[in-house]
């Protein structure tokens, strides 16, 4: 059985001030959206901040292991935990 949280969020066009900035800050380029992932922290834009750098440190920082080593195991982790992103 699988569950999907339902948490509310903000739409992009619907945002402003902080909130807005981050959004267009981490809007994927590819989409012009941001991603869900990101969005689930809308109502708390300080925890999508701390998120997005997170994420940017891990994916992106200075480490021993290639981009796509570690796209890799982000990919390996999100099957076993059965993620649809």
């Amino acid at each position: 059985m699988k569950r999907i949280a339902w948490i509310e969020t903000v739409d992009e066009a619907d945002a402003s001030g902080e909130l807005a900035d981050l959004y267009a800050r981490e809007r994927d380029p590819r989409t012009k959206e941001v991603d869900h992932i990101l969005r689930v922290h809308s109502l708390h834009p300080r925890t999508l901040d701390d998120h997005a750098r997170m994420y940017h440190t891990i994916m992106h920082g200075e480490s021993g292991v290639t981009r796509t080593e570690r796209e890799i195991v982000a990919v390996v982790v999100s099957a076993i935990n059965e993620c649809d992103y």
